[in-house]
């Protein structure tokens, strides 16, 4: 049984441990070599920041995200705020999801996907979903469909949707992902599309609706069974 005196031992001790990590002057050089020019130091740096997490590191580590040029540094960066308390990271990361910046707001999101935090939920927008920066929007899919609280899946479907035909082959293939990762509450919104007056968006909703029936079948055999069918269709045509 857990007395109010241990519960206040432990927060105590939480807090002290905080404060000591803070301080540490090894957390403090790692702090300070976030922005080194070698990118295997800015690395060690984040990779010693998530090993010894403290609020301090916080702020720094989401300001890096959104400056930071190497993608395996970026991904470092991201684990090391997710050792963090969702608590202390979760408003920072919200904060730059109104960043001017592309990359900002990108990082943020994915970042949000690997926490999961259900609470930053409120703060993806449709204006997130439609960015016109593809690799925000793609974080932003992502994001989505982990954090869309239930009941709300119809709804985010359709502005999912609404996306259909965007972008080159990647933008494509993440944007069915994330589609087919809500289930088949999203057939409306893909019978929907399959009969739009734009070929791109009919075959990337018809690919959709074939990974959804069989997640195995891979993309691109998605992509080609899409093309059959709208050849072999009535007013049917191929891109």
């Amino acid at each position: 049984m857990t007395t109010d005196t241990d519960t206040d031992t432990d927060t105590t001790a939480d807090a002290t441990t905080d404060a000591t990590t803070a301080t540490d002057p090894e957390s403090l050089r790692a702090l300070q070599k976030l922005a080194d020019a070698n990118p295997s130091v800015r690395l060690q740096a984040a990779l010693a920041l998530g090993t010894r997490p403290g609020p301090r590191f916080v702020v720094p580590l989401v300001e890096r995200c959104a400056v930071e040029p190497e993608f395996f540094v970026r991904e470092m960066l991201t684990w090391a705020l997710t050792r963090h308390s969702p608590a202390a990271v979760l408003p920072p990361l919200v904060e730059e999801l109104r960043s001017p910046h592309a990359q900002a707001r990108s990082q943020a999101l994915h970042t949000l996907s690997k926490i999961g935090d259900p609470r930053a939920w409120p703060a993806l927008t449709r204006a997130h979903l439609t960015d016109l920066d593809d690799e925000v929007a793609r974080s932003a899919w992502r994001a989505a469909v982990v954090l869309v609280p239930e009941g709300e899946q119809a709804a985010l479907a359709a502005v999912l949707a609404s996306q259909l035909g965007r972008g080159e082959r990647l933008t494509r293939r993440s944007l069915s992902r994330a589609l087919i990762t809500l289930g088949e509450v999203v057939l409306p919104s893909l019978r929907a599309a399959a009969t739009a007056t734009d070929p791109g968006v009919r075959q990337h909703a018809l690919a959709t609706e074939r990974l959804l029936a069989d997640p195995d079948a891979g993309f691109e055999f998605a992509l080609d069974e899409a093309k059959r069918i709208m050849a072999l269709g009535t007013g049917g045509q191929e891109e």
